[in-house]
């Protein structure tokens, strides 16, 4: 039987304000079960990153694995303390605050510094690096600070459009490609299997109910973790890896993180544990760099957790209300010495798009599992010591999904203008170019491509341009503002975006912004 002609005319999907198809948005909450079930889904997930940068960063500093499983610990403990204090005083969005991969080249070259390279005893040379980082952390922890709460970040919003914010936060995800399939490659016999399992629960199998409980939509990758985890288990006990490289053993072995035998069983961490930090203008400048990008990548990402709970685009004194606490976290992190910076997890938000559970109350169930788990030791090494092969497959799937959430902002603008789609095409395609160049000559030449004497201005240089969002976002917003804008208001979709500016615009924005405790009386939207 022939399928009934579609007339174009026929063909309709308006724009729409928020996602349809979610089953909690961000303030409706499901059961408590199912809950504290989705809560330890986010923090298994966010397990990923708060073990890859101190395994990163830890060694080349010289500490141990001892001073590795403490790092851990401290990250995911600041992690929860940030979360919690992200969506009850912040955006109120459900999102994850975790460790960024942006502060990773000012403190790389902290660490290089001639000072600190100098010092021969590891232990030592560890600490004063540290104490370093720390210093760098809290100074330039004032450029989120400032621009938050004096809603400056908000003012400079008024020159964002859906059109320039397309290639922002669809770089959010797409920008993260080198954490997908390169690193499921390193071992693809866990990577492969991993990635193909979680497509095809959490979206071939997604009807599956248990009891009326759609058990593999909410908890694929809980479920796929286990299995794989289990299969690398006994693939290592096996002695599949027994003679194979060295880069293949670390990559796929479940025995090679050396967290559980040097994690204490209780610890908690404390401000100035490694020591009172110190104070350095050229660390504290490379470090600015850094905190600007977490800044507008935490930027895309709001937007993109906010349709993915199905709420209205955040307000421009909310972003900033979120932007000034995200600058108290980052000085939290120098207080504890995380060794990292801290941003939205963009892997936690596109968890909510695959389990289609946007509710606050889940990441904050989350930031209680960070707490707990990283003062109990043994037990929060364990869940640390999954491969990161299995997360990487994960990856693939939610920035992909991030990245959609995106490109969904063009159903606002005119994809029928040639103006837009320059601006679209030269923004995606330099974001993710240009921080290209800069990765591949850093690999080659040992450095980045500004290498002057002034080492602060490379580390500025050379983070600005490492980040796809952000590149995407300077050239994306300057040629919005300055190429025909006079008559393209329509064309850019700012009638649908300005009723969202102010906190009045629409009506639906008090129900998912306000603060609690009857806070708003003495914070009032400005």
């Amino acid at each position: 039987m022939e399928m009934a002609e579609v007339k174009p005319e026929e063909i309709t999907h308006p724009p729409m304000d928020q996602l349809h198809g979610l089953e909690y948005c961000i303030d409706s909450n499901p059961s408590w079960g199912e809950a504290i079930a989705l809560g330890f889904q986010h923090y298994i997930l966010a397990l990923g990153t708060a073990v890859m940068i101190p395994t990163l960063l830890v060694h080349l500093m010289g500490g141990t694995d001892d001073d590795k499983v403490k790092v851990v610990q401290t990250l995911l403990f600041v992690s929860g303390i940030n979360t919690l204090l992200q969506t009850l005083f912040g955006t109120r969005l459900p999102i994850v605050i975790g460790g960024s991969y942006a502060f990773v080249v000012p403190i790389i070259s902290i660490i290089h510094d001639s000072s600190l390279a100098q010092i021969t005893d590891d232990h030592e040379r560890f600490l004063q690096t540290m104490r370093a980082i720390q210093g760098a952390l809290i100074v330039s922890s004032s450029i989120q600070i400032i621009l938050g709460y004096s809603q400056l970040w908000g003012i400079c919003s008024r020159f964002f459009s859906p059109l320039g914010m397309v290639p922002v936060v669809s770089l959010v995800g797409f920008g993260l490609f080198d954490r997908g399939f390169p690193v499921v490659g390193r071992c693809v016999e866990i990577g492969i299997p991993m990635l193909i399992l979680f497509i095809a629960s959490s979206q071939y199998l997604k009807h599956l109910h248990i009891r009326r409980w759609p058990i593999l939509e909410r908890f694929s990758l809980l479920i796929t973790i286990v299995i794989i985890w289990i299969y690398a288990y006994l693939l290592t006990v096996g002695g599949a890896y027994k003679h194979r490289p060295e880069r293949t053993q670390v990559n796929c072995r479940t025995d090679r993180a050396n967290l559980i035998s040097s994690a204490p069983w209780i610890k908690i961490p404390y401000p100035l544990q490694w020591g009172a930090p110190t104070f350095n203008a050229g660390h504290s400048f490379g470090m600015m760099a850094a905190v600007l990008v977490s800044l507008i990548e935490s930027t895309g990402a709001f937007k993109a957790a906010a349709r993915l709970a199905s709420a209205t685009p955040p307000p421009a004194h909310v972003l900033s209300r979120g932007i000034g606490w995200q600058g108290i976290g980052i000085l939290l992190d120098g207080l504890f010495g995380t060794a990292s910076g801290s941003t939205v997890s963009v892997e936690n938000v596109g968890l909510l798009g695959s389990t289609r559970v946007g509710s606050r109350r889940v990441t904050q169930i989350s930031a209680c599992f960070m707490i707990f788990f990283s003062i109990m030791g043994k037990f929060g090494a364990f869940f640390a010591s999954i491969p990161f092969t299995i997360f990487a497959a994960v990856y693939c799937v939610l920035f992909g999904l991030v990245a959609a959430v995106g490109l969904s902002l063009l159903q606002f603008t005119n994809m029928n203008s040639m103006r837009n789609l320059f601006i679209v095409g030269v923004s995606i395609f330099l974001g993710l170019s240009v921080p290209q160049y800069f990765f591949r000559y850093t690999l080659s030449a040992q450095h980045g491509p500004a290498h002057t004497n002034a080492g602060w201005f490379n580390d500025y240089i050379n983070t600005i341009f490492s980040s796809p969002p952000t590149v995407a976002l300077i050239v994306a917003v300057f040629l919005d503002n300055t190429l025909d804008f006079e008559d393209a208001a329509a064309d850019r979709g700012m009638p649908w975006w300005t009723r969202f500016r102010t906190f009045k615009g629409d009506s639906r924005n008090e129900e998912f912004y306000t603060l609690p405790f009857n806070l708003n009386r003495f914070f009032a939207p400005s």
